[in-house]
């Protein structure tokens, strides 16, 4: 077998900009790559997390798309990592992205994560580091 290595994950926008603003302000995350094919009416933006070069978020507008995604019942989540949870909850909950309490002791007896949702309903799980 090959040394496989992740390369990125792909969810689908309603929103572009919506979409991208939420990314960058919520996570910190910045725009790698874009790819627009206009022939086959998408627009691919590859998003990074600024510390290593190997998994990034892709995030696919279909031109013309008018209705919320189905995200299925196999959908669970993307997760990041942070190493302040209890500052990045305190600015998440004053921009309004109504994260979930924290949650989950650890073995030191702080909270280990809680959840954010992006604006197509992908949710996010923030993770102490």
């Amino acid at each position: 077998m090959g040394n496989y290595k992740m390369a990125h994950t792909m969810i689908r926008v309603l929103d572009l900009e919506r979409s991208l603003a939420f990314y960058k302000e919520a996570l910190g995350f910045e725009e790698v790559k874009r790819r627009d094919e206009p022939t086959y009416e998408f627009t691919l933006v590859f998003l990074g997390d600024g510390h290593s070069n190997s998994h990034q978020l892709e995030l696919t507008f279909n031109y013309g798309q008018a209705l919320p995604y189905d995200l299925g019942t196999a959908y669970g989540h993307l997760a990041v990592l942070v190493d302040d949870l209890e500052a990045s909850f305190a600015t998440h909950e004053a921009k309004g992205y109504k994260p979930t309490p924290l949650k989950g002791l650890s073995g030191d007896g702080k909270p280990r994560y809680y959840f954010i949702t992006d604006p197509d309903g992908y949710k996010i799980e923030i993770i102490r580091n």
